[in-house]
């Protein structure tokens, strides 16, 4: 379980294919404190560390995974948003997030508003009834509110805090995001579904 509150910037070392695809992403966690088997968001995505490092931590990543996120674009040189797991009594400060991706939104447009980025998304059609205006979204893994919402559209506004503190400074048209939908969200529908 996590937040969504963006806790590192790793930086992708290497990719393997041993059948999974195997990832090392170097960190600044203190790596003394993560076990093997602990769980990192690594751009939304809950990993498995597998072996570990001074800097680093190795990842499994099944096919399965692959191909419902964007982790097929992870090169040597990639930065990616880490969360580490949520501890009893730590602060939740974005909303509940599961790193089980749903699918990729893409975005197609944006435009400076102020010192802030306004990006607008469009999400698959299976999902994009789960996003609502002032709602929570997590993409890439940081937990985000939704400004407005137009069909399979929505817009998320990116301030400098979170353009320096997460990968989102270097987004651009055309990217393909890891897309979370908001737990509760996917437990209403699911509901009314049974009361139909």
């Amino acid at each position: 379980m996590f937040t969504g509150i963006v806790t590192d910037i790793g930086t992708i070392q290497k990719t393997e294919d041993r059948g999974d695809l195997r990832a090392r992403i170097s960190c600044s966690y203190d790596m003394n404190g993560v076990d093997l088997g602990a769980s990192i968001a690594s751009d939304g995505v809950c990993l498995t560390v597998v072996a570990k490092g001074d800097d680093w931590y190795d990842v499994d990543i099944s096919a399965e995974t692959v191909s419902k996120t964007n982790l097929e674009s992870w090169t040597a040189g990639k930065r990616v948003n880490l969360e580490r797991a949520l501890k009893l009594g730590d602060e939740l400060g974005g909303h509940i997030v599961s790193g089980h991706v749903d699918g990729l939104a893409t975005i197609i447009k944006m435009q400076d508003d102020g010192d802030s980025t306004r990006v607008t998304l469009t999400a698959p059609d299976t999902l994009a009834k789960f996003i609502a205006q002032k709602g929570s979204v997590t993409l890439n893994g940081a937990s985000l509110t939704v400004n407005d919402v137009n069909g399979a559209d929505f817009d998320i506004n990116f301030i400098p805090h979170t353009k320096t503190h997460t990968t989102w400074g270097a987004a651009k048209i055309g990217d393909k995001v890891n897309l979370e939908i908001d737990t509760m969200a996917r437990y209403v529908a699911r509901l009314q579904e049974w009361d139909s």
